[in-house]
């Protein structure tokens, strides 16, 4: 029980920070997208670090629940960010549920309930052999590398996607990673653990994926990159369990259908959710709501301050859009 404490207090602290970061970087320079600048420029900006704050405590969280429980377990659970992210930008925006969001957030509590079911994850298996560990890890940093460079010859929006997709892959390697050092930290104390590599893996991997995640929330609205980022997350970090931790699934034919089937859901709810007219746009230029038009990357400015940031949503006095003010899901 406290593990599913543990990593839905996490989700809650990692949604609410998703949203408040993404709305103070939709205000950054374009000329900052993917450049250690833009970092920096967001540290000035009091309402990006209360959300950094939120995710730090929620970062916090979820490495006690991967200490006390196996990864395929508590990365579901972490996916449940968008729910509360969901329900931060419902306030912000006034815009009611409807159907398609409690559609998008019960196929998500279904699907992390059912994959939780039909797999009973659990720990204690053989540690992968090294050649195996970083097999996985070349892997999953090869991915993120494509996803990156793919993503820079593409439209801002479509950008976004793959950026957050790239982040949800780092994310969820650094999640598998946290495991490893939090056991070692209690099996061979902090000595041991800042004798290894892992630790600054795990660093890496967070400020990368910080990054990533920030240049997508930057580049389009939040339903283009968070869904993208909640979907990849959990997926990446139960292949990094499964593959080098030693978390063990059920493999037989009815469990693996159930837990395709619940990983299915998971990301069909969670596309749902994201597309849902609560979760946070930007305005065009007419301010009824509508997204812009995509810029391409021959588009960007090759400079640009403060001041060429895209204004924020004024229709409804929060500076986030609603998107289509008709749609209510």
């Amino acid at each position: 029980m406290a593990v599913f404490l543990l990593a839905l207090s996490a989700a809650c602290f990692l949604g609410l920070g998703f949203v408040l970061q993404q709305h103070a970087a939709q205000r950054a320079p374009r000329a900052d997208l993917l450049h250690w600048r833009l970092l920096l420029d967001l540290l000035r900006m009091p309402e990006w670090l209360l959300g950094t704050g939120f995710m730090v405590i929620g970062l916090i969280l979820s490495a006690l629940a991967l200490n006390q429980g196996e990864v395929s377990l508590v990365e579901p659970l972490l996916a449940t960010n968008l729910i509360f992210a969901m329900a931060l930008a419902r306030v912000l925006t006034r815009q009611t549920l409807g159907r398609s969001g409690w559609a998008g957030v019960l196929l998500l509590a279904l699907g992390v309930t059912v994959f939780i079911v039909a797999g009973r994850p659990t720990g204690g298996g053989a540690p992968a052999s090294e050649l195996r560990q970083w097999l996985v890890i070349g892997t999953v940093v090869g991915l993120t590398l494509l996803l990156v460079s793919f993503a820079r010859r593409l439209p801002l929006f479509e950008e976004a996607t793959l950026l957050a997709l790239a982040a949800g892959l780092l994310y969820g390697l650094q999640d598998a990673l946290t495991r490893t050092t939090t056991q070692r930290l209690d099996h061979e104390g902090l000595d041991a653990v800042l004798r290894s590599w892992q630790p600054y893996a795990v660093v890496a991997a967070g400020v990368v994926g910080l990054l990533l995640v920030q240049s997508a929330f930057e580049a389009a609205p939040l339903r283009m990159s968070l869904p993208a980022l909640t979907a990849a997350q959990p997926i990446s970090g139960i292949a990094c369990a499964v593959g080098f931790l030693g978390d063990r699934l059920r493999v037989t034919p009815g469990a693996l259908a159930w837990e395709v089937i619940g990983l299915i859901a998971v990301v069909i709810g969670v596309v749902v959710i994201g597309r849902h007219p609560a979760l946070p746009g930007t305005t065009g230029a007419t301010g009824t709501g509508d997204s812009p038009e995509p810029v391409g990357p021959s588009d960007r400015p090759p400079e640009a301050s403060t001041d060429d940031a895209p204004e924020a949503n004024t229709g409804t006095g929060t500076g986030i859009s609603t998107g289509d003010p008709t749609d209510t899901g």
